[in-house]
């Protein structure tokens, strides 16, 4: 089990549940909640990749509010200030860098509207050298990416086949300005998934599609943040 934690953020303060390896120290990882908050399912993620070695911090983007319903998560969603989840997630970034229980580098991963995130996270943050997307929903327009930073970096991300698989005009888009920018980028696709197929806490849990694509990316933090 882990703990919240308050970090800075640009001049403010910004919270966080923060879960640590039983060794120690290792890698940082930032865990970016769907549209519904930080939910127990994206605890349950940060656990997980404690559990594998890594310090892990799931920022809380909506500030203590959680949706329950479809509806309230979309305007939730709608009504989050791009600006102010990006200096949540630079602070982020910056804390664990500044922990000593951080061993290595730090990445990123988030899912549906995390997914986004994620991604746009390497644009933001020097700290964050690696990213993984889950089927990413936010239309880039909205955070307006300053793709060039992904010099050097690495990305994956995982495509259902509800979504468009890695053919969607969004996907498409990122990978193409990762490769400009001289990143590097990988994209699965995943037959027979619907969005939100990781999350087994929802009707379109997808148990070998949430295997696969769970130790992908482990296999991206572990050869991108270590060492």
């Amino acid at each position: 089990m882990g703990q919240i934690v308050s970090f800075p953020s640009n001049g403010g303060t910004a919270e966080g549940y923060l879960a640590e390896p039983t060794a120690g120290s290792g890698p940082g990882v930032i865990v970016i909640q769907e549209w519904w908050g930080l939910v127990d399912h994206i605890t349950a993620v940060a656990d997980r990749f404690a559990a594998e070695g890594f310090v892990a911090l799931a920022p809380d983007l909506y500030h203590g509010v959680k949706a329950g319903e479809p509806d309230e998560a979309r305007r939730l969603l709608m009504g989050l200030a791009m600006d102010q989840a990006a200096r949540d997630i630079a602070g982020g970034a910056a804390y664990l860098a500044g922990r000593d229980d951080v061993q290595g580098k730090i990445g990123t991963v988030g899912f549906c509207m995390g997914g986004s995130l994620a991604l746009w996270a390497a644009t933001l943050s020097d700290h964050v050298v690696a990213a993984v997307g889950y089927y990413p929903a936010v239309p880039w327009e909205r955070m307006s990416p300053t793709w060039s930073n992904y010099q050097g970096k690495a990305a994956v991300i995982h495509c259902s086949e509800g979504d468009g698989t890695s053919a969607a005009p969004g996907i498409q888009q990122a990978k193409s300005a990762i490769q400009d920018a001289g990143g590097e980028v990988t994209l699965y696709d995943y037959p027979g998934t619907e969005h939100a197929f990781f999350n087994d806490e929802r009707e379109h849990y997808h148990e070998d599609a949430a295997r696969q694509s769970w130790e992908r990316t482990l296999e991206l933090f572990r050869s991108r943040l270590t060492g």
